[in-house]
């Protein structure tokens, strides 16, 4: 489900400071100062960060076999397929931000599509959720990106003229739709798009096989 995306961050920091004064009234005698609470201030190493910061795939791996196995895909095609859509930010807000002036936004780790997501749902496990859930729910992306590619393996035709593999094919099935797909097993040479898919995925293909190791 891959795009071209542009992301410009922009923080605005607030800095604000208080002071309290307290003075002895002249001719009595000073109550004892109380002794002052000590506030303790999580550092930056104890606060756990959002996953969506510093975000790998990798640290998903257990979702992805659990749900590459409940729609019999292979983990690491899934796997594969999370670094593929990892080129862009995926905190929340920036992708909600994006939906606003994109007339086709895609949502969550696995990038998908509503189209794409409510015809995947359908007798699923998951049918009661929504595509707004996926940006909040990386669990949810995963294993609507699991049933997906199940979705488009059963669309493989049986006798195909590629030399692509079937994970290379369902690959490309994943970013250029399902048609494309059944083009490219017929031997239509992929574009430049959907080439360039293809090269990340061989790029990624021995570090998510790392990454789903048990």
């Amino acid at each position: 489900m891959a795009k071209q995306w542009v992301w410009v961050a922009v923080g605005a920091v607030a800095v604000g400071a208080s002071a309290a004064r307290c003075s002895d009234t002249p001719g009595t005698a000073s109550a004892p100062s109380p002794t002052p609470s000590v506030v303790s201030t999580p550092s930056a190493a104890s606060t756990p960060k959002p996953w969506y910061e510093d975000y790998d795939p990798a640290r998903f791996a257990v979702a992805v076999r659990k749900y590459a196995g409940q729609a019999g895909i292979r983990p690491q095609l899934l796997m594969a397929i999370l670094y593929n859509e990892s080129y862009k930010p995926h905190d929340p807000k920036l992708e909600r931000s994006w939906a606003q002036i994109d007339s086709d936004p895609a949502f969550g780790i696995a990038n998908m599509h509503r189209p794409a997501f409510d015809d995947t749902k359908r007798g699923r496990a998951f049918a009661g959720r929504k595509w707004e859930e996926l940006p909040d729910d990386p669990t949810l992306a995963i294993q609507a990106a699991a049933w997906h590619l199940h979705d488009l393996a059963r669309r493989l035709p049986d006798k195909r003229a590629s030399k692509l593999s079937k994970e290379e094919l369902l690959a490309l099935g994943y970013n250029a739709g399902g048609g494309n797909m059944r083009l490219f097993a017929k031997g239509r040479k992929p574009g430049t798009q959907a080439q360039s898919y293809l090269d990340r995925l061989h790029e990624n293909w021995t570090k998510s096989a790392e990454a789903v190791k048990t």
